[in-house]
C-alpha cells in the first residue's frame, strides 16, 4: 500500500520560513513526478511546484524565488522549502506522487496547514 505522509506545517509570521516534508512509502517504482499542491479556503487546489525524475523543477508563478522543491531519494521523502512566506501562501499544502510505467499511478498525502500571520 502506498503512503504519503506530510509534514511541517504551522503557524508561522510574514517573511518567515518553512520546511514541509513528504515520506513515502510502499510499492513505488519509476517515479515520474512529485509534486506540492495547495488548496485555500474556497479555492480550488493550485499547483506549487514539480519535481521530475530527472530533478526538473518547475515552480506557480506566485512562489517563484521563494520555494524551493527537492527530493532524497536515499529518505524516500520529498521536501518544499517556502522562503519569505506571505499570508496568501496560507493553504493546506498536498504532496502528490505519479509513478509507473505502462500504467501510471497518482497518489495524495492527507495534507499539512500552513498558516502565515501575524
Amino acid at each position: 500500500q502506498v503512503q504519503l505522509v506530510e509534514s511541517g506545517g504551522g503557524l508561522v509570521q510574514p517573511e518567515g520560513s518553512l520546511r514541509l516534508s513528504c515520506e513515502t512509502s510502499g510499492n513505488i517504482y519509476n517515479i515520474l513526478m512529485m509534486g506540492w499542491y495547495r488548496q485555500a479556503p474556497g479555492k480550488q487546489r493550485e499547483l506549487v511546484a514539480t519535481i521530475t525524475s530527472d530533478s526538473d523543477t518547475d515552480y506557480a508563478d506566485s512562489v517563484r524565488g521563494r520555494f524551493s522543491i527537492s527530493r532524497d531519494n536515499a529518505k524516500n521523502t520529498g521536501y518544499l522549502q517556502m522562503n519569505n512566506l506571505k499570508p496568501e501562501d496560507t493553504a493546506v499544502y498536498y504532496c502528490n506522487l505519479r509513478f509507473g510505467t505502462t500504467r501510471q499511478y497518482d497518489y495524495w498525502g492527507q495534507g499539512t496547514q500552513v498558516t502565515v500571520s501575524s
